[in-house]
């Protein structure tokens, strides 16, 4: 496991009682989220399609009740039997954290990506926060929570990345309709719109950039972080901290909301 960074507030024993689902845990923020709600005593559920890399971090996270199981997200019947069998292993939920998702541009034409873009990071992220709904702690607990992952291309427009765009900005759109459909049941429901991130997703684009501006990778990334005021990429682990803060008890009342977490560079 990663160690949380010391700079990270993480609370040991914070979620011992608890269990969350997490999809996408096997790289990047997905990993990190995982292992800072490991950090914190919470029992875990990670889905992704490669459950092999969910069980290589699985024995790395500091508990013994942690279950992967191998999910394509874009099936919402498989995604419903994932998470039962998760909930059947585990108990109920709760929360769960809806990550998963691909990157990258698409064009017209006969390798046009719109569909799988969107069928994945909306259509998949819809699937998973189902999926999850019935599997929740009951509405006395005071604990029901449900987290998707954006983008800060949920806010702007991107050329060449209208899958992209399409896709996170309908998470935001997904977001909004159902924590209002939910919020009867008690069920939190917000998202979370990273903007440049050290992940290997994020350095695909930088890479993308290079190439389409014929300049070394270096100077894409100086270029990229212009337009961001702190100057720096994000940290995984400083998503997965406000992540941990949307649920834990701190964050009672919060739902319908999208933080946007991104240096500065949507405002």
């Amino acid at each position: 496991m990663h160690p949380v960074p010391m700079n990270a507030t993480s609370q040991p024993g914070r979620f011992a009682d608890r269990t969350f689902l997490v999809s996408g845990a096997g790289t990047g923020i997905g990993r990190a989220i995982a292992e800072r709600l490991a950090s914190e005593g919470a029992s875990l559920a990670l889905i992704a399609r490669d459950e092999a890399r969910l069980q290589a971090l699985a024995d790395e996270l500091p508990s013994d009740r942690v279950w992967v199981g191998a999910c394509d997200i874009r099936d919402g019947a498989a995604t419903r039997r994932t998470v039962a069998a998760a909930a059947q292993a585990l108990g109920p939920f709760a929360g769960g954290i809806a990550n998963s998702g691909i990157g990258g541009p698409n064009e017209p034409g006969d390798e046009d990506r719109f569909e799988d873009l969107v069928a994945t990071n909306l259509t998949g992220t819809y699937h998973t926060l189902r999926a999850l709904e019935p599997h929740l702690l009951p509405p006395e607990s005071g604990r029901r929570h449900m987290v998707a992952i954006a983008s800060i291309l949920a806010r702007i427009g991107v050329p060449g990345y209208t899958g992209y765009c399409a896709s996170k900005a309908g998470i935001l759109g997904l977001v909004r309709a159902l924590s209002a459909e939910l919020a009867p049941a008690e069920i939190q429901v917000n998202a979370v719109a990273p903007g440049w991130v050290n992940t290997d997703m994020a350095w695909e684009g930088i890479r993308g950039m290079a190439q389409g501006m014929q300049v070394s990778e270096e100077r894409a990334h100086e270029i990229a972080m212009q337009d961001v005021p702190l100057g720096r990429m994000g940290e995984p682990h400083e998503i997965a901290g406000l992540v941990a803060y949307l649920v834990s008890d701190d964050a009672l009342g919060i739902t319908g909301q999208c933080f946007d977490m991104n240096g500065g560079a949507w405002m």
